[in-house]
């Protein structure tokens, strides 16, 4: 089992991260977040990893945190969620929200999710209710350890590093300005994290 990597981000093409350590290069697959924080490419990066095993594939799936990979696991523990699926929840969603329509019951908020039928959210909140609780404890401290303590951060500094993210997976100068700017109109940037702005981005919230 490979629990963790470390080396050189090479590629940053979301949700594929090529990272290169001691000379091979690993593809890791990674949750839009986790693809988020990592804009800087020739940095070092360190990733927690789930090393998946099937029949066709050996996949191996990265997140920039212990608490998104313990999830991630507990995702796939549930009947009929598998790897890509629990990738396309963390994707759709920021754990701290899923915690929260998980602990509240909404499976409308879950079905919005690509993939996630009613069935489907039904089951989640029925299996994990009880099994997430321990997450939300760390949320704050995961907050503040990727800087997001909005007392501190300033509208600049997060409209710089949001636009510096969306030019780093694909999107040329004047674009990734623009759609910067229609955030900055419909959402508060001192208290909504620079992960969640990149992702309503990426989902077309803006245009």
């Amino acid at each position: 089992m490979i629990g963790r990597i470390r080396g050189i981000l090479v590629e940053n093409e979301a949700p594929i991260l090529l990272i290169e350590a001691a000379g091979v290069g690993y593809e890791v697959q990674a949750p839009l977040g986790t693809c988020c924080d990592l804009t800087n490419i020739g940095d070092e990066v360190i990733l927690h990893t789930h090393l998946s095993v099937s029949e066709n594939a050996h996949q191996l799936y990265g997140f920039i945190s212990l608490r998104d990979r313990s999830l991630f696991r507990s995702l796939i523990k549930i009947s009929g969620v598998g790897p890509k699926l629990g990738l396309a929840i963390l994707s759709g969603m920021a754990p701290d929200q899923f915690f929260s329509c998980i602990q509240g019951g909404e499976v409308s908020q879950l079905v919005k999710i690509a993939g996630v039928g009613k069935k489907t959210a039904e089951r989640l909140i029925i299996e994990l209710k009880d099994k997430l609780k321990g997450f939300e404890s760390t949320s704050a401290n995961t907050n503040q350890s990727h800087g997001q303590d909005p007392s501190k951060v300033s509208i600049h500094a997060v409209m710089t590093e949001v636009q510096s993210a969306l030019m780093s997976l694909g999107y040329r100068s004047h674009d990734a300005e623009r759609v910067v700017s229609r955030l900055a109109e419909e959402h508060d940037f001192v208290t909504t994290p620079s992960s969640e702005l990149i992702r309503l981005a990426l989902k077309g919230s803006v245009v």
